[in-house]
């Protein structure tokens, strides 16, 4: 079914369905066009979706909507994906294999002409932070280069629309001024100070072994604020939310659920497995503190939540870049410029 079809329904008049019915009716034939696997690859993409998916061709205007029936926009759903969940194990294979090769690649370079342990290479991690903070920049633009050319350049696909970057606009659950967002991320990193300080955590945790000196502090801290936020933003909340939430979506609506009650419980499963996956991936850097850990879950969950309203990545990457550049003010505040670093054990 589709719902830009040329037998629409007509202007609602004094004697067709009232305003409101016109308004549901409609919404239920655009949810229903989300689960159609059998629409021509040429149907004009709806409004307020936050993937855009591309073709060689410049898309077909929206069909206009009359002015008795209010526009829908419904944020939190998506079109159908350029990648599936086999895409996702070939992401997660060479994630996972990139990080491996680059390590070794590296033991390789250094124990070379000497013999080094694995014990000793670890040494040389936490003896070297500016290491370790290159070994993940490496890793990240690797991750980044991965899902550019398997989405983009393969398919010839925009990449930042097809990964939900979209410009921020005014929407009935969300702003649009960028400053709400980046303070948004600045107070929500002053909430999670504050509880953190009342909870019982190790002296020493993980990451405390990259601020040992100040060359270490600076490139953590810069890494956190311009690198940080926009691959894990694009990785979560642009590849990770979308897959999630419809697939949730096509097996609820597999299951006989009311098309508008699956497009609303699809996002909300989406913004919570990706909230945990982005505070568990955090995790080694805290040493499991499972508190901390939580409270990395919540801040997840806040950002995909943010970015499901407003529909575009754009939103979720500001509360990002206010939350660690609040963290990054703090570190430089409270060490003096990184000329005073505390002791470490």
């Amino acid at each position: 079914m589709n719902p830009f079809d040329e037998n629409k329904d007509p202007v609602p008049s004094d004697s067709s369905p009232s305003s409101q019915e016109a308004l549901d009716q409609l919404a239920s034939r655009i949810v229903i066009h989300l689960s159609d696997s059998e629409e021509p690859s040429n149907a004009a993409p709806l409004l307020g979706d936050p993937i855009s998916l591309a073709s060689g061709a410049p898309p077909p205007p929206p069909p206009a909507v009359p002015s008795e029936v209010p526009r829908i926009s419904w944020p939190w759903s998506h079109l159908p994906l350029l990648w599936s969940w086999l895409h996702l194990f070939f992401f997660a294979l060479f994630s996972f294999g990139s990080l491996i090769a680059i390590q070794i690649g590296l033991f390789v370079h250094y124990s070379s002409g000497h013999n080094m342990s694995l014990k000793q290479f670890e040494q040389l991690f936490q003896s070297k932070p500016e290491l370790a903070i290159g070994m993940n920049v490496v890793w990240f633009l690797l991750v980044f280069l991965f899902l550019y050319v398997t989405l983009a350049v393969l398919p010839g696909a925009p990449f930042w629309q097809t990964l939900g970057w979209r410009k921020l606009v005014r929407t009935p659950n969300a702003p649009s001024n960028p400053w709400i967002y980046f303070c948004g991320g600045i107070g929500l990193a002053v909430c999670v100070a504050i509880a953190s300080s009342r909870l019982k955590t190790p002296e020493h945790l993980p990451i405390q072994d990259l601020l040992k000196n100040r060359t270490g502090a600076l490139l953590l801290m810069s890494m956190a604020v311009f690198v940080a936020p926009l691959i894990e933003e694009t990785v979560f909340r642009g590849y990770l939310y979308p897959l999630f939430s419809t697939t949730y979506f096509r097996i609820a609506r597999f299951f006989g659920a009311e098309p508008a009650n699956a497009v609303r419980t699809g996002s909300g499963f989406g913004i919570v497995l990706t909230g945990t996956l982005f505070g568990l991936m955090h995790g080694a850097q805290l040493g499991w503190t499972w508190g901390l850990v939580a409270m990395l879950v919540t801040v997840g969950i806040i950002f995909t939540l943010a970015r499901a309203l407003a529909g575009t990545v754009v939103a979720s990457f500001l509360l990002h870049l206010g939350y660690n550049s609040m963290i990054a003010f703090s570190a430089i505040v409270s060490t003096h410029g990184f000329t005073k670093m505390p002791p470490h054990p």
